[in-house]
C-alpha cells in the first residue's frame, strides 16, 4: 500500500511541522509541504494540517484539487489550539472532489499565545507517530 505524507503550516510556533516530523520519523516516509504535488497515485495520503479561522487553509484545499486524481484516501491528522479536529473541514473540501476521507484520525492540542503551553508534548508526538505507522501499514483498526 503506497502512502504519502503532506502537511501545511503557516504558524511560527511550528506545532504542525513537529507533528509532521514525528510522523515521518515513525513511518520512514518523507513529510512534504502541500506545495509539493504527488508524483503518482497513492493509496493513502496522511494529511497533516491545522485549524485556521475555523477552517483548513486554502493551500490545503488547492493541493487536494490539484492532486484529486492521485489520492486514494485521506487520513487526517491535525493540531489545534482549540482542540477541535479539522476532519469535518477536510471532508467538506474532499467530498466534492471525489476523494474519500477515512474516519480514522489523530488530533492533539497545540500551543498558541497563552493556550496549551508546551503542547504538543513528546507523548503527543509519540502517539501521532504510532498512529501514522499503523495507518501507513494498512491497519484499519488504528485510533
Amino acid at each position: 500500500m503506497k502512502t504519502e505524507i503532506r502537511y501545511y503550516t503557516r504558524s511560527k510556533k511550528g506545532n504542525t511541522k513537529k507533528l509532521a516530523d514525528a510522523v515521518s520519523a515513525a513511518t520512514g516516509i518523507a513529510a512534504k509541504d502541500v506545495s509539493v504535488d504527488l508524483d503518482e497515485k497513492t493509496d493513502r495520503l496522511i494529511l497533516i494540517n491545522a485549524m485556521y479561522a475555523a477552517n483548513i487553509d486554502e493551500a490545503v484545499k488547492a493541493f487536494l484539487t490539484r492532486n484529486k486524481s492521485k489520492i486514494g484516501q485521506i487520513v487526517n491528522m491535525n493540531t489545534s489550539a482549540t482542540g477541535r479536529s479539522t476532519i469535518g473541514a477536510v471532508k467538506a473540501a474532499a467530498q466534492p472532489l471525489g476523494i474519500p476521507v477515512s474516519d480514522l484520525e489523530f488530533h492533539c492540542a497545540a500551543s498558541w499565545i497563552f493556550l496549551n503551553q508546551g503542547k504538543p508534548t513528546q507523548e503527543d508526538l509519540d502517539r501521532a507517530g504510532a498512529f501514522a505507522a499503523s495507518v501507513a501499514g494498512g491497519d484499519d483498526d488504528a485510533h
